[in-house]
C-alpha cells in the first residue's frame, strides 16, 4: 500500500526544468485563443440543429463527468492533497481533467496554489476580482502571465513522468473526447458532447474565480474576498462555498454544515466506498466550532 499511495507524499524532490512541463502547444498563444472563441461561437449552431433527448443527456453527461474531474481532481486533489489515491488513478483522473479543456493538472493545480497563497492582493492573486471582473472571469487566462507551469508551486506531483507529459500533451484529453462524440453523433453529438457542455463548464469554473468573491455571505474573516454561494455551489458540485475553501482549504469536504450540499464530496465519499480514494480530509473540529458559533451567530441562537 505504500507504493501505492501518492497523494500526501512529501514535497522535498526537485522540480524538474520549467520547460519539461510546456510542450509545443504552450507556444501557440494565439491558435488557442482562436480555437476558444470557435468554440464558443458553434455553439450557436444548436439554433440550426435544434436538440433532442439524447443530445440534452450527452451533454449533461459530458458536463457532470468532466465538472468532478476539475472539482474532485484538479481542485481538491492536485491543487490541495485533501485526500489519497493510488498512482493509477491520479493519472486516470488528470487525463479526465484534460478533456475539460483547462490545460493540464500541473498547470491549473500550480496556478491555484498561488491564488490562495496570493488570494484578492492587486497584481498578485492571477484571476483576482480586485484586477477587474473581465480578468478575474477569463481575461487573466490570455495575459501572458499565466502561459507557464510554475514547478516550483507543484514538486509533489511534478515529480511524476507521466503527469509532466500529460501536462505537455494537455490537447489528448480534449481531442479523444471531440472524437469520440463525433463518432457516438456525428456532427450533432460534437455540439452536443463537445462543444457546449465545454463552454459551459468554462463559465461554471471561471464563476467561482469571479462571482464566489463578490456575490454571497462571508462567514469567515479570511482576509480576502471569498464568499458562500448556494446557487454557485450547485451548479459546481460544491465549489460554491467558497469562504468555508478558504478557511479550511486542506478539507476535502467544502459544506461544512448538512445543509450545505456538496456534490464532489459525496462522490469522493462513493470513490471512497470503492476503495478508489481513501483518506478523505475533513474540517478539524476547532474550524467546526467556529462554524457552529458564526451561524448561532448569525442566526441570534447564542
Amino acid at each position: 500500500m505504500a507504493q501505492a499511495t501518492v497523494g500526501c507524499t512529501q514535497a522535498d524532490a526537485e522540480a524538474p526544468p520549467l520547460s519539461e512541463a510546456e510542450g509545443w502547444w504552450a507556444r501557440q498563444g494565439s491558435l488557442s485563443e482562436v480555437l476558444y472563441w470557435g468554440i464558443h461561437a458553434s455553439c450557436l449552431l444548436a439554433l440550426v440543429t435544434g436538440v433532442t433527448r439524447g443530445d440534452l443527456l450527452l451533454c449533461g453527461a459530458s458536463f457532470w463527468v468532466r465538472l468532478f474531474a476539475i472539482t474532485g481532481g484538479y481542485h481538491r486533489y492536485f491543487s490541495h492533497r485533501s485526500y489519497r489515491t493510488s498512482r493509477a488513478f491520479q493519472f486516470a483522473l488528470a487525463l479526465l481533467g484534460t478533456s475539460s479543456v483547462q490545460k493540464g493538472p500541473l498547470w491549473w493545480a500550480s496556478h491555484h496554489r498561488d491564488h490562495h497563497r496570493y488570494s484578492d492582493q492587486r497584481g498578485r492573486d492571477v484571476h483576482s476580482p480586485r484586477d477587474g471582473f473581465y480578468h478575474s472571469h477569463q481575461g487573466w487566462i490570455f495575459n501572458g502571465r499565466t502561459d507557464a507551469s510554475p514547478l516550483d508551486r507543484i514538486r509533489d506531483f511534478a515529480r511524476f513522468p507521466e503527469l509532466l507529459w500529460l501536462n505537455r500533451w494537455h490537447v489528448v484529453g480534449p481531442l479523444a473526447l471531440a472524437l469520440a462524440c463525433l463518432a457516438l453523433g456525428g456532427p450533432r453529438g460534437l455540439l452536443w458532447g463537445f462543444a457546449i457542455p465545454t463552454v459551459a463548464l468554462w463559465h461554471a469554473t471561471y464563476s467561482i474565480n469571479s462571482l464566489a468573491h463578490r456575490l454571497g455571505t462571508r462567514r469567515y474573516a479570511t482576509g480576502d474576498d471569498s464568499r458562500n454561494n448556494w446557487l454557485l455551489a450547485l451548479l459546481t458540485w460544491g465549489e460554491g462555498w467558497h469562504n468555508n475553501h478558504h478557511h479550511y482549504s486542506a478539507s476535502a469536504r467544502q459544506g461544512f454544515l448538512w445543509w450545505e450540499v456538496d456534490l464532489t464530496y459525496y462522490a469522493l465519499r462513493a470513490l471512497a466506498a470503492l476503495g478508489l480514494v481513501w483518506d478523505l480530509r475533513e474540517p478539524p473540529a476547532p474550524v467546526l466550532r467556529r462554524t457552529a458559533a458564526a451561524v448561532g451567530d448569525a442566526t441570534g441562537t447564542r
